[in-house]
């Protein structure tokens, strides 16, 4: 097995621990109610699905970021919603029932429309979209169907293998952290004089803060919520639909990898301000309080 098959192998370990852990957390009953909500279906899709495209391809424009790198950030752009959403979602004192519902969403129309947009927005791209599609729908779909209908058919067995498949997540999480340094350490560090660091922290800054400031009815803890969804990325997403280039180059690897750590300093930055933008009387969805529905 040579590096890039290793990499793959790992890639795919920690997208499917990480989206059937998703799929395991989700209420399939309250995801439902909450997507009858109009409001909620526009605003996820359109901030994740027209914002976030556009503004990714303004930052390719302003910003003298080489191709590799530009390919990065559009790549980046087209995989809302983080597997880990619900722990910034308890930092912010947000609407978790809120977040719940907007992850299944996010992670099926990722599988839709990445494959579908990435060709069209990528200059250059020859992949197909099924190409792209194809291992989307093995290794971040399935596993999240399976978690979601584990979670509603068979709850207590969900109960005690949530618990294990987190920790299974944890552990790919580092591992492939640990694959991504040591086999492109080099790729890494050129990054850092580059302006991809730069990019995803304006991207998701940008995000978070027109999804925030445009809530359109929400409250205070419902618009932090759709902030977070929006904003974090979905490095599953990424790096499976990566797998499926023929050739990679090493600085478009590397702002991908970077794309893991890297905004999980600034989702926990907007958590802090997020909590601390918190009514007094919001729901903290750690503590089990009730909390406005959406209408």
């Amino acid at each position: 097995m040579n590096a890039q098959s290793a990499f793959s192998l790992v890639a795919i370990l920690y997208s499917v621990a990480n989206l059937a852990s998703m799929g395991l957390e989700v209420n399939l009953r309250e995801t439902i109610t909450s997507l009858r909500s109009v409001r909620v279906l526009s605003l996820t899709l359109g901030w994740s699905w027209v914002l976030g495209p556009a503004l990714a391809v303004l930052l390719t424009k302003v910003l003298p970021m080489s191709e590799p790198y530009a390919t990065g950030l559009l790549i980046f752009s087209l995989a809302p919603t983080a597997p880990v959403l619900p722990l910034f979602i308890r930092k912010a004192r947000a609407d978790m029932s809120l977040a719940a519902a907007i992850m299944p969403l996010a992670v099926v129309s990722t599988v839709v429309l990445m494959p579908l947009l990435a060709p069209r927005l990528i200059p250059g791209l020859t992949l197909s979209s099924w190409a792209i599609g194809k291992p989307l729908l093995v290794t971040v779909l399935l596993p999240l169907v399976i978690g979601v209908a584990i979670k509603a058919y068979a709850p207590r067995v969900a109960a005690r293998i949530f618990p294990a498949v987190k920790r299974i997540a944890g552990i790919t999480t580092l591992i492939l952290l640990g694959v991504v340094l040591f086999l492109h350490w080099r790729e890494l560090l050129s990054a850092l004089g580059s302006f991809g660091i730069a990019s995803q922290v304006l991207f998701i800054v940008g995000m978070a803060l027109v999804a925030y400031t445009f809530g359109f009815g929400l409250t205070q803890p419902q618009r932090s919520a759709m902030a977070l969804a929006v904003c974090t990325r979905n490095g599953s997403a990424m790096l499976v639909a990566i797998t499926a280039f023929p050739t990679l180059d090493p600085n478009l690897m590397a702002m991908i990898l970077l794309a893991v750590p890297v905004p999980l300093v600034v989702w926990q930055a907007l958590s802090i301000f997020f909590s601390s933008r918190a009514d007094s009387t919001a729901e903290d969805g750690a503590t089990g309080r009730p909390v406005q529905r959406v209408k």
